[in-house]
């Protein structure tokens, strides 16, 4: 049987893992559901005997791994990412199910890459992680014990990515009328609009309050286009250029 394109598109991304023999066991739970892009930010120990020895016949993704210093980098170039999380952050999107997120994934993998991440063994994700993420996933493990070994929570994602993608159940992607925009486009839209809404005297940078992750959360949810993302840069510069002639008269 031929392995869903799709499937190839998919990141799994481990956030400052610090445990070698975890990394070994998220590379052969990806290797057994047809997945093979990992990359690993800032992991404690690798390359590692121990991360090999768990791999087992997974050693290609392991010697395929890319590492990298932030998770930013991780995600340069992806259209989609959702971040696995166990509960409610403020200001960050609502944890939905793995299966119902998986569909979503696949879905806008017909248009580039995708990433799940996964976070530190002890600690998980931080607020800023989730924030830099359009989506969290959550699994349904019980609430009285719901603490999942990181190979374990890699298995699971990557079983109901693969679930996905042989049934084709993918999720219904709203008419476009272009090309959706990677990630480090939509972060260069963030940041001119702080830069904008700084210099414009419409956000206080010593009082930012909740402004900037509410944009982020706005765009994560959007879903914008390259089009319409360099529109909106085209206008924010425009408003730069009139605010700095004010300045200058």
């Amino acid at each position: 049987m031929t392995e869903p394109l799709a499937l190839s598109r998919i990141r799994v991304v481990l956030s400052r893992p610090s445990h070698p023999g975890n990394i070994g066991a998220a590379a052969r739970a990806m290797k057994t559901m047809g997945l093979n892009q990992l990359v690993l930010v800032s992991p404690k120990r690798f390359p590692d005997a121990e991360a090999t020895a768990r791999a087992s016949g997974a050693v290609d993704v392991l010697e395929a791994a890319r590492v990298v210093d932030s998770l930013e980098a991780a995600l340069e170039g992806t259209v989609l990412a959702a971040a696995l999380t166990s509960r409610i952050r403020e200001m960050c999107a609502a944890p939905r199910w793995a299966s119902e997120v998986s569909r979503e994934l696949l879905a806008h993998a017909e248009q580039g890459d995708v990433a799940v991440v996964f976070g530190n063994e002890t600690f998980g994700l931080s607020n800023e992680e989730v924030m830099l993420c359009q989506r969290a996933v959550t699994i349904p493990a019980n609430a009285e014990y719901a603490s999942l070994n990181l190979g374990a929570a890699v298995q699971v994602i990557a079983y109901e990515l693969r679930r996905s993608a042989l049934e084709g159940r993918l999720a219904s992607m709203p008419q476009s009328l272009g090309e959706l925009a990677p990630h480090d486009d939509v972060e260069r839209l963030i940041a001119h609009f702080e830069r904008a809404m700084t210099a414009s005297g419409f956000m206080d940078p010593a009082k930012p309050r909740r402004l900037m992750p509410r944009l982020r959360r706005l765009f994560g949810r959007a879903g914008v286009e390259r089009e319409e993302v360099a529109i909106l840069r085209g206008m924010l510069a425009s408003f730069e250029a009139i605010v700095d002639q004010k300045t200058r008269d």
